[in-house]
């Protein structure tokens, strides 16, 4: 198999993408120029998730991935990763030796894609409305340190913050601080279905069908002013019910790229194959994944069953059975690449022992086999997920202190009951919105955290939290970090599983596929472009 190693700037220690020479038929797409590109997420709009696109609702990876193209934000992350850049600001920065006051200003002439000039109001508008939207998303509190938002003049907006933030700049890189416009974007109401615009590189078109997005097609923008260089002039996004039916249209030519989720198995014979018209990327990434608990519910209330848990299962086999090298045990929230990492589950629970999970649970008085029902999404990451919880099953099952049925239930369903408590446990994904240990951390633990978890620490909301904000040096803010992911794997409100590498498969005429996905998962459409056939 022919490979090649495409070096990238060092970030949180990351590794280069590997690109791949792999089997396929003919090249291109049939889609009029546009390079298209398959996912396998699902968009829907729906009485209990009725604003998809809206930057004051949107917080998940494929909806981000979205309005990253088409919303644009004052900072952005630079190609291969690092720290955030200006994007419709010119320039930004903190203007106190205590990072709470953060001042930027904007690109001269700045317009929305409908020509519209885009001020300062116009940012703070934005802000001000994300802030104050309350959804049960909770994306608002990513904002959760802005205090008041100045502007002075057209160009100038100063946001004044309650508490020091050191990880503020990449927070005004993501989507929930994007720039809308007023008109479009009434400020205390979401903007239901998929319209979606702004002053990014593209806009967007969306092909609705029974509610369901099953097309975007991504034109370049002529008014966009910024940092971003396209290499297209359109792309196509197209939804796939699964990865087969994904990998099925690549291997035709309907689509140009496979994004996520690929299959383990697709991965492993793309891997193994040689020659051909499709290369395979394969990149670090900070995915992870775990189980979350709904610490109110009498069955995992008492933290000795939830110990007991982190005892029984068996990260490695999981890994192993599961997705093979695609795939690494994950012993903490924050991933091993990232600044401030602690091993802290295997430093307090080592490796797996029923034995001691059985004495844990015989000191609290706790009657076994526990029954529990593990609930896990269907179609939301991939097709491996089902496997991966028959083999958590077995591993808690075999121990004899538990007795473990397994649920998968479509997305649309699954999370917005999970977001009401109605699962004791649950299964969940997450991609970082920012490469900084804080995205770890503060989304779990902190108030109104995404999962709606009635899991409340004291000292990690209102003092070790606020103590690592503070530190510019993320290496300065490790002890604060290392004693955050200690409790966490004392208590175990969540039970880290596994971090997973990132791949792309695209045909070897289109270029730019090894820096279209950065390693938060976030695509980046404007790399791609259309070359030669080899």
């Amino acid at each position: 198999m022919n490979r090649k190693t495409l070096v990238l700037p060092a970030v949180v220690g990351l590794l280069a993408p590997v690109l791949a020479a792999c089997g396929g038929s003919d090249s291109g797409s049939k889609s009029g120029g546009a390079i298209v590109v398959g996912t396998t997420d699902r968009f829907t709009a729906s009485k209990e998730e009725p604003a998809p696109f809206d930057p004051a609702y949107a917080y998940d990876v494929g909806t981000w991935n979205v309005l990253r193209q088409t919303v644009q934000t004052l900072m952005t992350t630079p190609k291969g990763d690092g720290d955030p850049v200006p994007e419709a600001a010119e320039k930004c920065g903190f203007t106190d030796s205590g990072n709470e006051r953060y001042a930027c200003t904007l690109r001269e002439g700045l317009q929305f894609a409908n020509g519209d000039k885009i001020t300062a109001a116009d940012v703070k508008y934005s802000i001000d409305r994300a802030r104050a939207i309350k959804t049960d998303t909770n994306v608002g509190a990513l904002l959760s340190t802005v205090d008041t938002v100045e502007t002075q003049g057209d160009r100038e907006v100063i946001f004044h913050l309650n508490t020091a933030d050191a990880t503020f700049p990449y927070k005004l890189s993501t989507p929930v601080a994007g720039i809308v416009n007023p008109k479009n974007y009434e400020k205390n109401k979401l903007r239901d279905g998929f319209a979606v615009d702004g002053s990014g590189p593209y806009t967007m078109k969306a092909d609705v069908k029974n509610d369901e997005l099953v097309d975007a097609v991504f034109t370049k923008n002529p008014k966009y002013k910024g940092t971003l260089t396209l290499n297209n002039d359109k792309v196509e996004i197209r939804s796939f019910a699964d990865a087969d039916a994904m990998g099925a249209a690549l291997n035709k030519g309907d689509i140009d790229v496979m994004t996520r989720t690929m299959s383990p198995e697709q991965i492993q014979k793309l891997s193994n194959a040689s020659g051909g018209k499709v290369d395979l990327v394969e990149m670090p990434g900070l995915e992870i994944r775990y189980l979350g608990f709904n610490t109110d519910a009498p069955s995992v209330k008492d933290k000795a069953v939830r110990q007991a848990m982190a005892r029984v299962v068996n990260r490695s086999e999981l890994v192993a059975k599961v997705y093979g090298s695609q795939a690494e045990p994950l012993y903490s929230l924050v991933p091993a690449t990232v600044t401030g990492h602690s091993n802290s589950f295997f430093n307090m629970y080592g490796d797996p022992s029923v034995s001691k999970a059985k004495s844990l649970l015989e000191k609290a008085g706790i009657t076994t086999p526990v029954k529990l029902t593990l609930n896990y999404t269907n179609d939301h990451y991939g097709s491996a997920t089902k496997k991966e919880f028959e083999v958590l099953q077995q591993q808690l099952n075999s121990s004899g202190l538990f007795d473990v049925s397994i649920k998968g239930i479509d997305w649309k369903i699954f999370r917005p009951a999970e977001q009401k408590g109605t699962y004791d446990v649950y299964g969940m994904g997450w991609f970082p919105d920012f490469p900084d240990a804080d995205n770890f951390i503060a989304p779990f633990l902190d108030k109104d955290n995404m999962l709606g978890s009635p899991y409340a620490n004291g000292r990690i909301r209102n003092e070790l939290i606020p103590q690592s904000r503070r530190q510019a040096d993320r290496l300065s803010a490790s002890a604060s970090l290392t004693e955050i992911q200690d409790r966490v794997a004392d208590d175990v409100p969540v039970l880290p599983l596994w971090q997973g590498k990132q791949y792309i498969a695209a045909r070897d005429d289109i270029t730019g596929a090894a820096y279209a996905i950065n390693s938060s998962a976030t695509l980046q459409l404007w790399q791609l472009g259309r070359g030669v056939s080899g």
